[in-house]
């Protein structure tokens, strides 16, 4: 069982940064690959970066490739989203979730997710 907190959202102009983090309970947080989605108020769930478990493999969403980096830290059970950039359409709550796979961005492969984090960024 593995439990994801996330925190670090929050309102932000136009063109500002933001760091979001979450913290996974559990021993087995570094055999899984993370992954951050986010949905949009009227939208679906949609990929936005995912990180292997050893952390050498990152990938991105087209929308966010350049401005966002995703990172972690086993030695403390974190996964970091690192927002550069943001764009009014970056607004959405922004989950984590931890897989079992190598790498995914399929939501269905996830097995676990947090609750998530808002992010609102204003025009």
């Amino acid at each position: 069982q593995v439990q994801l907190v996330e925190s670090g959202g929050g309102l932000v102009q136009a063109g500002g940064s933001l760091r979001l983090s979450c913290v996974a309970s559990g021993r087995a947080f570094s055999s899984y690959s993370m992954g951050w989605f986010r949905q949009a108020p009227g939208k679906e769930r949609e990929f936005v970066a995912g990180i292997s478990w050893s952390g050498s493999y990152t990938y991105y969403t087209k929308s966010v490739k350049g401005r966002f980096t995703i990172s972690r830290d086993n030695a403390k059970n974190t996964v970091y989203l690192q927002m550069n950039s943001l764009k009014p359409e970056d607004t959405a709550v922004y989950y984590c979730a931890s897989s079992a796979k190598y790498s995914t961005s399929y939501a269905d492969e996830m097995n676990y997710w947090g609750k998530g984090t808002l992010v609102t960024v204003s025009s």
